[in-house]
């Protein structure tokens, strides 16, 4: 079993409760169609429709996109690290877009996170613009969500793009984000 499976399967068994034995059953079958069911369903809970994405993810089937996107914007970080690892499997060219619009909509950002990793993994066009301008507006004096803006600059310096090169200087006049940024740089080609 796949670790981050393992760990999802986990963390899900203590929600199912009562419902071990369908938590058993979503856990072990190989049915796709089975799997596909739980997410346009009426009244299934979240834990099932997760576990339910997450393998079809898994396996490629991209009828678990939209609800990956979903819990990739969810509040809890455990459900949006799952969603993203199963989205960086998926395939689905639609996961850079939906990712850069959940990491730059800024009504949003205490859960951006999860989606600006993602994006950094994806290596996509929409990656470096959606990065930089993220981490353009975390360089706002006084801005809580630092945390984003030093995601923002490793997965720039990951990406080695030079267009990050402007923002990434400004950023190492920021104390949260200047080791962030600093190392970014250096792994930026000479110009």
């Amino acid at each position: 079993m796949d670790e981050e499976l393992r760990s999802l399967a986990d963390r899900l068994r203590d929600e199912a409760g009562g419902a071990a034995a369908r938590y058993e059953r979503l856990l072990a079958t190989r049915d796709g169609e089975e799997l596909a069911a739980v997410l346009t369903a009426a009244g299934e809970p979240l834990w099932a429709r997760e576990l339910a994405a997450f393998r079809l993810g898994l396996a490629g089937d991209r009828r678990a996109f939209e609800a990956l996107i979903l819990l990739l914007n969810h509040r809890d970080p455990e459900r949006c690290v799952s969603a993203a690892y199963a989205l960086s499997r998926l395939g689905d060219p639609r996961t850079a877009r939906a990712a850069a619009a959940l990491a730059t909509n800024e009504l949003r950002v205490a859960y951006a996170l999860v989606p600006v990793r993602l994006l950094a993994g994806l290596r996509a066009p929409e990656s470096v613009p959606s990065l930089i301008t993220v981490l353009e507006r975390r360089l706002a004096v006084g801005d809580p969500h630092w945390r984003v803006g030093v995601a923002c600059a490793e997965g720039l310096g990951a990406l080695a793009d030079p267009r990050a090169r402007p923002v990434l200087e400004a950023a190492r006049a920021h104390p949260r984000l200047a080791r962030a940024a600093a190392a970014a740089l250096t792994r930026l080609p000479p110009g």
